[in-house]
């Protein structure tokens, strides 16, 4: 097993990797976690053996989590030496790494960290423990890392619509009738599915499925100056004066309510701090 700080990578088979994700208490993301997924993904994509990953959380009831807001001017901060934002390369590189992403999913999965699960190219969520949320416009900034640009395209105009100004939290039998997720199966379930998935999948001729997987992505993903204009809209969009003025009273909703409420009902939350504010 090959260990960094917030990700240990273990060998399932010869063919299939495991990624846990952990960043206790509730596994937000921050500029040190895409970072790291970053050198997870060199790793792996520099492993010709490698043919499918599982993607899951060593946090309970969390998978990948919003964005940490204290850690935003870093975020933000992040670029290449072309200047691509580093959040972009992230996504683009995982929707294009010589691989299958397979993303196991127990718990809530919001924000940021829903836009690196949208990244993934398979989705499967427990029925009783998945939810999904897309919190910023509540907060009174915009989708920056490819939320828009991807569940446009997933759920259509109306439906996208409602999951993002709404910031609701969508639970995983919804998420499966719109297409947020591949699947959402009884969590008794989820474990033999992905296994069997990532398994059937590393049974398969590399050339093949990484072949089919290019078609695909060449009909179905944004354009990358599509996700470069939502980061940018992103950046500008935390100057203004109603996501500082919120910031505060967010701040004082986890001082008098706690952490633990706050992040397990934020969809209800995130709906009074905006009232509040």
């Amino acid at each position: 097993m090959t260990q960094h700080s917030m990700f240990a990578i273990q060998t399932v088979a010869p063919k299939i990797r495991k990624v846990t994700f952990s960043n206790p208490p509730v596994n937000v993301v921050g500029a040190d976690t895409v970072v790291q997924l970053l050198d997870v993904l060199d790793e792996l994509s520099q492993d010709e053996r490698v043919q499918a990953v599982i993607f899951d959380s060593g946090t309970p009831e969390y998978f990948f989590n919003h964005a940490d807001l204290q850690q935003v001017p870093e975020l933000l901060a992040l670029t290449g030496a072309d200047g691509t934002p580093t959040w972009v390369d992230l996504v683009t590189r995982l929707t294009s790494a010589p691989f299958i992403s397979i993303a196991s999913i127990r718990g809530r999965t919001r924000g940021g960290g829903d836009e690196i699960t949208l990244a993934f190219d398979l989705r499967y969520a427990s029925r009783e423990k998945a939810l999904f949320c897309r919190p910023e416009v509540a907060i009174g900034i915009v989708p920056g890392g490819g939320g828009s640009d991807r569940l446009a395209r997933l759920l259509g105009r109306d439906r996208a619509l409602e999951a993002i100004l709404t910031s609701q939290d969508c639970d995983a039998e919804h998420a499966e009738q719109y297409g947020r997720v591949t699947r959402a199966v009884p969590d008794a379930e989820l474990d033999d599915l992905v296994n069997a998935t990532a398994a059937r999948i590393a049974s398969f001729d590399k050339p093949a499925v990484l072949g089919a997987k290019a078609q695909i992505n060449r009909s179905t993903l944004p354009p990358v100056a599509d996700l470069r204009a939502s980061w940018a809209e992103f950046a500008e969009s935390v100057t203004w004066p109603g996501f500082q003025a919120r910031v505060p009273q967010l701040g004082k909703a986890i001082a008098e309510i706690g952490l633990d409420e706050i992040e397990r009902n934020l969809g209800h939350y995130a709906g009074l701090i905006n009232q509040q504010a």
